[in-house]
């Protein structure tokens, strides 16, 4: 649908919003845009929890029963192994609990809209569908938007969507087949942060009905289940009382076969039923659990439930995120080729035109203490150029920019122009590859400006594509009309300088891990919202495929694929791009019919599932 279509649908407007009548009782019907919150166990829940195991229930019959026939010592010492038991698991849950409810702050605390024709700042939990929502860089989405005004911006979805660079915005209808989070570039979804230019949309969907919503629906929905330990520690409680009670049976047959009194006979069958039960097993089982959530705390890992540190142990799956886990999230310099040959090269000379084009032509900044700030990709360009050749730092003063066509989705390119010691100007250009080449008439090389062959720059292109790159070209030119304001007429005839290929590169220990799991014999396989080729990219790099196999199935293979279809393929993939949260359950639920004992691990609301 159209932009103007969505508002219509809505009942709403584009420019004066909604009335305050009608926000009243949109709001009625919808509900505060509120996700609920897991209401918290209370300390009475958290302690009768400590007695639902079937083990602790027989040591409690056992420990009736030692009462019952006068050996209150053996009682009292299995009371209290029980109730050590249940302390340290009491503590650790609750210490575990306080430390999740601070990390509790991902919604947006306020919104700028448009009501009555007035802009005015309230609290996010009072949006309702068909409020006109106001966003600028530095903004976190405070509910589901489809975009009617997008001037320059650009959305960081990595926590939702696993998109690994920030994602340029456009309010055009997109064809019905973009189904995949990633590729719907008019909508911004809450919880999403704008990191450059601003934009208005139209609140599409609220609270539960968001994205973010629909998660929080699917880990509600989550049936829990026993950890290995716990069905081993329950299938031998049931063996144990069943084996127990045989032969107190037997021995009170045979007593009463003897001619010995009834009484006496089932005393001591008790008595034996309690001397068989192995009271300390569940305090050592305890305190062995709690020594090693506390070693994984020295390691700033958080464990909510002992159980989980065993459940660790008995992995044979790890199904984890790209972007964040695997990756830094943080868009790094790869790759530099340059014509003519088009060779992969580095950079050397500070005054070399294509390391002077990556330190001017960028909105980034270098703070007094190296650190740069700005959009991820310009960011990334001006931190390469400027550890690689630190002169270059002193570019832009040397050739201060006086101009600037600036960068958008529409025109795909961005312009500056600099004075050249005071004598001249000159035109630099960074951008898409094929728009940078339809202005381009000629390429460098060491001897000077040469006849660009367009397909050979294409192909060097397309070939930093397919290793998951994102490919910035960039070129220049002289500019003798210096003093006429800077206008797109003026981008033809540029001189093709080099290609930047970028990627969120791997975490330094992610090769290493990842062997290291596969020399435990646990199974690596990548689950990500990003991109097909960005997730090959990074996976070979890790050593994912290479182990794991050549299979990649998409959000849209997933979708075509019955559970029956999945389950055959699941031992295959190694690699799931452009996946949604529901996507996810399916792919560990296989895995378990498969036998597989699974653990996620991601650092985005998309991994919680």
């Amino acid at each position: 649908m159209s932009a103007g279509e969505v508002v219509a649908s809505l009942g709403a407007h584009d420019t004066r919003g909604l009335s305050q009548v009608e926000v009243t009782r949109r709001r009625q019907a919808a509900g505060p845009n509120l996700l609920p919150e897991a209401t918290r166990r209370s300390l009475t829940r958290m302690i009768l929890d400590q007695f639902s195991d079937l083990m602790v229930v027989v040591l409690l019959v056992a420990a009736i029963l030692a009462g019952v026939v006068g050996e209150p010592q053996d009682s009292f010492a299995i009371v209290a192994i029980i109730l050590l038991n249940a302390g340290l698991g009491v503590v650790q849950d609750y210490r575990a609990g306080q430390a999740v409810a601070s990390l509790r702050a991902l919604a947006a605390p306020a919104a700028r809209v448009v009501r009555e024709g007035a802009s005015r700042l309230i609290p996010a939990a009072d949006l309702v569908p068909g409020d006109l929502a106001m966003v600028e860089a530095g903004d976190i989405i405070p509910a589901d938007l489809r975009l009617v005004g997008a001037h320059n911006l650009r959305v960081d979805e990595a926590a939702l969507s696993g998109e690994s660079t920030a994602v340029e915005k456009t309010t055009a209808p997109l064809p019905v087949e973009t189904s995949a989070l990633g590729d719907r570039r008019n909508m911004a979804w809450k919880g999403t942060i704008a990191t450059y230019g601003r934009g208005a949309g139209v609140v599409v969907a609220t609270g539960l009905r968001t994205e973010l919503g629909r998660i929080a629906t699917l880990l509600g929905a989550a049936e829990p289940t026993l950890t290995p330990l716990q069905q081993r520690l329950k299938r031998f409680a049931a063996q144990l009382a069943g084996i127990v009670l045989m032969i107190c049976g037997v021995v009170f047959g045979i007593g009463l076969l003897r001619g010995e009194p009834p009484v006496l006979m089932f005393l001591t069958a008790v008595s034996l039923a309690v001397a068989a039960m192995p009271e300390a097993l569940p305090a050592v089982v305890t305190v062995a659990l709690a020594l090693g959530a506390r070693r994984m705390a020295r390691h700033r890992a958080l464990v909510r439930r002992l159980h989980a540190v065993e459940t660790l142990g008995s992995v044979t799956v790890i199904c984890s995120d790209k972007t964040g886990t695997l990756t830094s999230n943080r868009m790094t310099v790869t790759q530099l080729r340059r014509p003519p040959g088009w060779d992969v090269i580095g950079l050397t000379d500070p005054h070399d035109p294509l390391a002077r084009a990556l330190a001017l032509n960028t909105d980034a900044v270098r703070g007094d203490d190296g650190q740069v700030t700005g959009e991820a990709t310009e960011a990334a360009l001006l931190h390469h150029v400027t550890a690689s050749l630190p002169e270059t730092a002193a570019h832009a003063e040397r050739y201060p920019r006086v101009d600037e066509l600036p960068f958008s989705s529409e025109r795909g390119r961005m312009t500056t122009r600099h004075v050249h010691d005071d004598t001249g100007h000159f035109l630099v250009m960074k951008g898409s590859p094929e728009r940078v080449l339809s202005r381009c008439s000629h390429a460098w090389s060491p001897d000077g400006p040469v006849a660009l062959e367009r397909e050979a720059a294409e192909a060097a292109a397309a070939a930093m594509a397919r290793e998951g790159l994102r490919v910035m070209a960039f070129a220049h030119r002289d500019d003798p009309h210096g003093e006429d304001a800077l206008a797109e007429h003026h981008e033809a005839g540029f001189v093709l300088l080099g290609m930047v290929g970028l990627l969120d590169a791997p975490r330094p220990e992610a090769q290493a891990a990842v062997a290291e799991c596969h020399a435990a014999g646990i199974r690596v396989v990548m689950i990500t919202g990003d991109h097909p080729g960005t997730a090959d990219a990074v996976a070979r790099m890790v050593g994912i495929q290479a182990t794991n196999g050549h299979a990649i199935a998409t959000g849209t293979d997933l979708a075509r694929w019955d559970d029956a279809a999945l389950e055959r393929e699941v031992d295959q993939v190694a690699v799931y791009a452009r996946v949604a949260p529901e996507h996810k359950l399916r792919i560990v639920q296989a895995l378990q019919r498969r036998g597989a004992c699974v653990a996620m691990t991601g650092d985005g609301v998309n991994d919680a599932p």
